[in-house]
């Protein structure tokens, strides 16, 4: 605000046209929002992730993730929400347990990179992003290893 008065913009009118541009972006993200919170829906319902975390659990005990948790693993990558819940049943079925304990240092840890990737990236038309993919990927990765390990050495 300082800056503004500074600057001598007119701050009221400044902020009414911010609020209009993000109403716009809201709207132009919805599509894109819906189309991986369906996508994540499928493949909770349809036992995907559960296979998933089958073939993963014996990589992931190792280094202190878990069976219980791997399924937040996976689904952090794509839904924020669909993790937060995934861990939200860890807490509630057993709230001092390592499993939510890791859960936890987990959400912490990681990003929701397909998310940012298809929703934010999508509405400014941004095509290009194979980088940044890695980039992300390899981000949660590290999170994902570093949350069981150092959740092996505090717990």
């Amino acid at each position: 605000v300082l800056f503004g008065v500074l600057k001598r913009v007119s701050i009221y009118e400044t902020m009414v046209e911010g609020a209009k541009e993000g109403f716009q972006l809201a709207i132009t993200i919805i599509p894109f929002l819906v189309v991986v919170l369906v996508a994540v829906g499928i493949s909770k319902a349809s036992g995907l992730f559960a296979l998933f975390s089958g073939f993963i659990q014996p990589f992931s005990s190792p280094i202190g993730i878990p069976a219980e948790a791997v399924p937040m693993a996976l689904i952090r990558p794509l839904s924020g929400t669909g993790a937060f819940a995934l861990m939200s049943e860890l807490i509630i079925k057993s709230p001092d347990s390592y499993p939510a304990f890791v859960a936890s240092v987990m959400m912490g840890s990681t990003e929701t990179t397909f998310y940012v990737l298809s929703v934010y990236f999508g509405s400014v038309g941004v095509t290009k992003f194979r980088y940044a993919v890695i980039a992300g990927v390899l981000a949660d990765l590290a999170g994902m290893f570093s949350a069981g390990i150092v959740s092996s050495l505090w717990y």
